[in-house]
């Protein structure tokens, strides 16, 4: 199954694009803490799943955060990402690129990209309202086809 249908499905079942609402719905545990240069992380202990996510960051960047690191939740639960870069070989970049996918289809539903001219609202407004940085638009498809090159 790919994201996007993945994140439609969480949706339609949970009628939020809310990243901590969808956590909490989910049984996942969310937790602030001061993480220095770390934006956050998932950890998974027993059958206690984690998000930990840095108090310092800014409200957008948080949401951000969450919402890449519920990609984890969903996508790949057995994982521990902090273990796994820390303590193996294993490549981690195809899952930061699922979760960082995965947010950006949660984030940024495809009305926001049927926007009429007239609105004054573009797509950058949108993805800056998100808290998305630009750099990851290019993880975002309509109808099967990324939206930048």
């Amino acid at each position: 199954m790919d994201i996007k249908m993945i994140v439609a499905q969480l949706v339609e079942k949970y009628d939020t694009r809310d990243p901590f609402k969808l956590a909490d719905l989910l049984g996942v545990v969310v937790i602030f803490e001061p993480l220095g240069s770390i934006y956050g992380y998932y950890s998974r202990s027993h059958r206690t799943k984690v998000i930990h996510i840095n108090e310092n960051l800014s409200s957008k960047k948080q949401l951000l955060t969450a919402a890449h690191e519920l990609g984890h939740v969903v996508q790949h639960p057995e994982a521990n990402t902090v273990f796994l870069k820390k303590n193996t070989l294993f490549s981690t970049d195809k899952l930061e690129i699922e979760a960082n996918t995965f947010a950006v289809e949660l984030l940024l539903p495809d009305e926001l990209f049927h926007i009429g001219d007239c609105s004054g609202f573009t797509i950058y407004d949108a993805i800056e309202e998100k808290g998305v940085p630009k750099e990851l638009l290019s993880l975002k498809t309509i109808d099967g086809k990324k939206i930048l090159p």
